[in-house]
């Protein structure tokens, strides 16, 4: 044997069973159903510049090189991660050949564009825009965030979604029953263990037919892929999360938002989904603190303690002790009445600061700790709420005196602020009758 001659390396079961033709691609039947847009377009041969969102394991590349396949164009590709303007001028110059010899258009496919930083990004807009290329960037992070608007304006958007569970079926059949698959070792997986599967799995089909070939190492010829073979193999895996990512502002904002809405069922499942997904517990503790403020201020301000303590207890405790107090403050703040008045008064009064620039404080309203500002009027006519009766000095203004005073705080009628809203009703009462009113 040649001591030089390579041992070929044996592709992956996912990249042995990519699909060569639309009909063994799974999933996105939303987009290549009959009928549906991109299937149209398909089909019509009419191409154009795309970006595919979606999470990984979803098919985007696969789906690149099928519409490169179908519309007969030829296929480059690149990695945003690897890749930077000489790979994308690389790239042009092999489009242009290919147009010039042989008439063909070409796709650039783009994996992960969204790490392309926006110089990068500009450095194609000239050959989307001439035709000399059909862009197809593929990201796993929102567009609206992560992309140009020159390149978004120039690409249309489409949403790839996980794969559900008759997806990964198709994907399980076609690995154990195909030649290019598993299909020589006559492996079984019973209903328990594609279950686990299944869940392991979280909707990536890469990240399946990775965990079905592992588990196939371990398994004879012709025997069943057992569900305690699966555990094993698994441990302790986590669910798609993503910390920084998308699926990381869409759990936590499906927390806020479960709070807000009173459902303490819907803001343990939040919880524990990014908790599942290994999210740092005390990240939730602080934003659960902020909730406190924000969605039910002053209706109950225990709320603001009681999620004080349990970040307190989570810092001292850590998991999983902790993340009970946690979750105790998540279903106290969903069950408290809710205020965001303190919340809108404080943005609109920062509104308001920062439109009117820096008016003088009234010198009534000035402290004067020396002889000279005291010869200038400072704090003059100030009076002392505590000597006035019922310690609140009506007509008192405490605004400048370029600007009208304003109502910034709104309470609400629910909890406590319902009787702070009768209170700031019976004092403003006070203030229009007083005959000391400053402003009329």
């Amino acid at each position: 044997m040649d001591l030089f001659q390579r041992t070929p390396i044996a592709q992956p079961l996912a990249a042995r069973l990519r699909a060569a033709n639309l009909d063994e691609y799974v999933g996105q039947e939303h987009l290549l159903a009959r009928g549906k847009p991109l299937r149209e377009a398909l089909e019509q041969g009419a191409l154009h510049s795309m970006i595919f969102w979606g999470p990984p394991g979803v098919g985007k590349t696969t789906l690149a090189r099928l519409l490169a396949k179908v519309s007969d164009a030829h296929f480059e590709t690149i990695s945003a991660v690897l890749s930077g303007v000489k790979e994308i001028r690389q790239a042009v110059e092999i489009a242009q050949q290919h147009a010039a010899q042989y008439g063909k258009r070409t796709i650039l496919f783009v994996d992960e564009v969204h790490r392309f930083n926006k110089s990068q990004q500009d450095a194609f807009l000239p050959y989307v825009e001439d035709g000399t290329l059909i862009f197809i960037g593929a990201t796993t992070e929102n567009p609206s965030f992560e992309l140009n608007n020159a390149l978004l304006s120039r690409a249309r958007v489409y949403v790839l979604k996980s794969l559900d569970e008759a997806a990964l079926r198709k994907l399980v059949k076609r690995a154990l029953s195909e030649e290019k698959g598993l299909g020589a070792r006559h492996l079984a997986l019973p209903e328990e263990s594609f279950q686990i599967l299944l869940a392991a799995a979280d909707g990536d089909g890469r990240r399946l037919l990775n965990l079905l070939e592992n588990a196939s190492d371990l398994v004879e010829d012709g025997e069943s892929i057992a569900a305690e073979t699966l555990q094993n193999l698994l441990g302790d895996s986590h669910r798609r999360f993503d910390k920084g990512g998308e699926a990381f502002y869409d759990q936590i904002s499906a927390l806020h938002k479960s709070v807000r809405g009173s459902s303490p069922d819907g803001a343990l499942y939040w919880f524990a989904r990014m908790l599942d997904g290994g999210c740092d517990p005390l990240y939730i503790a602080r934003r659960v603190v902020r909730m406190a403020s924000e969605e039910v201020g002053n209706a109950d301000p225990r709320a603001l303690t009681l999620c004080l303590n349990a970040w307190d207890v989570q810092e001292r405790l850590g998991s999983p002790e902790g993340e009970l107090a946690v979750a105790q403050a998540i279903v106290y703040l969903a069950c408290a009445p809710k205020s965001n008045a303190v919340y809108m008064g404080f943005k609109a009064a920062m509104s308001e600061a920062g439109e009117h620039g820096s008016l003088e404080v009234p010198l009534h309203l000035r402290n004067a700790p020396t002889k000279l500002m005291k010869q200038l009027g400072y704090g003059e006519e100030y009076r002392y709420a505590h000597d006035e009766p019922d310690a609140f000095a009506a007509g008192e203004d405490y605004f400048p005196e370029s600007l009208e005073p304003r109502r910034y705080y709104q309470p609400v009628p629910r909890g406590l602020e319902l009787k702070i809203r009768d209170k700031l009703k019976h004092l403003a009462e006070l203030d229009r009758n007083s005959p000391r009113r400053r402003r009329r």
